[in-house]
């Protein structure tokens, strides 16, 4: 019966054989979207599960501990509020009220966090781990019950001794504070990694599910493919099957999947070409990986543009660029005293949080020359209109990453007492500049290079006699204004320049400068005009109170020094209030 139906099935026509496949494969589609239902749709029950209940649980005991902490910060601004100024009673019970708040959110956090793992327990259709659940509430239930009360009594005893100003009962009580604060915040971070770890194993619960869901799916899929490739075999003669997979490449090259390699199973011309389709592959994963190799010495935008582009980047081309210096200041000392190890691992530090800045502002990272960075902006990188805004923004976020850094050195080099000296100084320039590969035959840099890396490079070295952290070309200041406070220093012909040019130090993002940093400027602003016009008295006096409002103004102190130099050598009648800066 199988020789008979074997003959009628070679003795059909071409059309009914391709029905027939069709048919079959309909039949399974159905059958596998079938099966493919009803498994998604338990997949969906246990995703809404953990969208409903273990997340939004995990997320309360989540801001219960930030609550903590905030709580922790009130208590001890209402110490410091009644230390300082022991008449201030508004400001205390200010304080007192939002203390209240944040201990009431915690505990309102923790029942939240409570109800929805008790609905979880109470729901015997859940696929969690119920034992664990029973155990976390029991937790956050002693918790509740227990390690908050000690610690709000200790807290009430402190407010009572912040209101009789016993100094001697405030530090105990405050130290006690601190300790069942301390394993209030353990026990809470306790139940939250191991709520973390059931919302894990959980998820993988759930992604085993959906996996299996892809493994059927894929499985049925496959067996129909096997299935179609049969008949087919009887109507193409072989050619499906390869074009078939030289499809399925194709798109999987197109979807970013380099790993694989098609199989050449005939010698025809379909084999010729899945050959060369291999190479293909081959080559673009070798690319790939100049692309992810290189990406870590050159910034990946520069090493597509070469390997895009390698004609116009070896020409080069003259644009409007900004560039960035920053170089760190009294280190020199420091690092002669340190190991070799220890120095790699803070200059690694510190190149990785100086460098993020640039990169977030979508600055190019040209190079690390010793202890210094060299970034710049520009076509065709970034657009002329935002590359100055850019570069500002970049240097006030590395300055204000500083102290972060500082703080971390010492356990980096595993001495917590280690004193160590450091600080920056960034300067920034935009102008015409020549942007493309330099070097020799065997090796070239893409890289800037002219008046303006010189200027820039000349304005982070001005930085030392100025006394100040970020200075700025006049073209900087200018083209950054809307985003930055900036303050004009000095009008100054670098080494190397013959006119003059005005430098700004840029002081903080837009609309954020203190009162006294706006004081500050108003006065220095009066003095550098009264020196421009050699009224020596009168600027020392807009200086003086320049530096009674910020005393270690360094900009200021050192104009007062050249106010001396002057006033004893005086300078020549045509003199345009210009200062001649010989240091490179």
């Amino acid at each position: 019966m199988s020789q008979r139906f074997a003959v009628r099935a070679f003795s059909l026509s071409i059309r009914r054989k391709i029905m027939g496949i069709a048919l079959a494969l309909i039949v399974l589609m159905v059958l596998t979207s079938l099966l493919s239902m009803m498994m998604v749709r338990r997949t969906g029950e246990h995703f809404a599960q953990l969208s409903s209940n273990y997340m939004p649980a995990y997320g309360n005991l989540a801001r219960a501990n930030i609550r903590s902490l905030e709580r922790a910060l009130t208590l001890r601004r209402m110490v410091i509020a009644r230390t300082v100024s022991s008449n201030d009673g508004g400001k205390f019970d200010a304080l007192k009220k939002v203390l209240e708040e944040k201990g009431a959110a915690v505990e309102s956090e923790i029942r939240s966090a409570r109800a929805l793992i008790g609905g979880l327990i109470q729901d015997r259709s859940t696929f969690g781990d119920e034992s664990a659940l029973v155990r976390i509430d029991s937790r956050l239930d002693s918790l509740l019950r227990e390690s908050r009360r000690h610690l709000n009594e200790e807290i009430d005893r402190l407010l009572k001794a912040l209101e009789a100003n016993d100094a001697r009962a405030i530090s105990e009580n405050l130290v006690r504070v601190d300790e069942f604060r301390d394993d209030v915040n353990r026990s809470l971070d306790a139940v939250r990694s191991d709520m973390l770890a059931l919302l894990q194993a959980d998820s993988a619960v759930t992604v085993d599910m959906q996996r299996h869901v892809m493994v059927v799916a894929a499985a049925l899929t496959l067996f129909a493919a096997a299935l179609g490739v049969v008949f087919a075999m009887l109507v193409s003669n072989g050619v499906t099957v390869p074009v078939r997979r030289l499809l399925e490449g194709t798109r999987a090259v197109e979807a970013g999947q380099l790993d694989e390699v098609i199989a050449v199973t005939t010698f025809d011309e379909i084999g010729h070409l899945t050959a060369a389709f291999n190479r293909m592959v081959e080559q673009l994963r070798l690319k790939k990986r100049i692309l992810d190799t290189f990406g870590r010495y050159i910034d990946p935008r520069v090493v597509k543009g070469l390997i895009d582009a390698p004609t116009l980047a070896a020409e080069g081309q003259r644009r409007v660029m900004t560039v960035l210096f920053c170089d760190v200041a009294g280190f020199t000392t420091t690092s002669e005293r340190m190991t070799p190890q220890g120095l790699v691992k803070i200059l690694n530090q510190y190149f990785s949080t100086m460098s993020a800045p640039v990169r977030e502002h979508e600055g190019i990272i040209d190079k690390y020359i010793g202890d210094a960075i060299m970034a710049y902006w520009g076509p065709p990188f970034n657009e002329d209109s935002e590359q100055t805004r850019l570069a500002a923004l970049a240097a006030i976020d590395m300055l204000n990453r500083l102290e972060r850094l500082r703080d971390s050195f010492p356990e980096i080099i595993g001495m917590r007492n280690a004193p160590i000296s450091f600080d920056l100084r960034i300067g920034v320039a935009t102008g015409e500049a020549l942007v493309g590969s330099i070097g020799s035959e065997h090796m070239m840099n893409y890289t800037v290079i002219g008046d303006t890396a010189n200027l820039a490079a000349r304005l982070e070295g001005a930085n030392k006699i100025y006394g100040s952290r970020i200075l700025a070309s006049e073209a900087t200041a200018m083209g950054a204004a809307d985003v930055v406070e900036t303050r004009e220093i000095d009008l100054v012909a670098m080494a190397g320049q013959a006119r003059p040019e005005r430098i700004y130090e840029i002081m903080a993002r837009k609309g954020c400068l203190t009162s006294e940093q706006e004081e500050l400027r108003a006065r220095f602003l009066e003095g550098l005009e009264a020196y421009r016009e050699r009224s020596w008295d009168a600027a020392r006096r807009a200086f003086l109170r320049a530096l009674a409002i910020a005393p270690e103004d360094g900009p200021s102190l050192t104009f007062i020094r050249r106010i001396d130099a002057l006033i004893a050598a005086p300078p020549e009648n045509d003199w345009d209030g210009s200062w001649r800066l010989e240091q490179k």
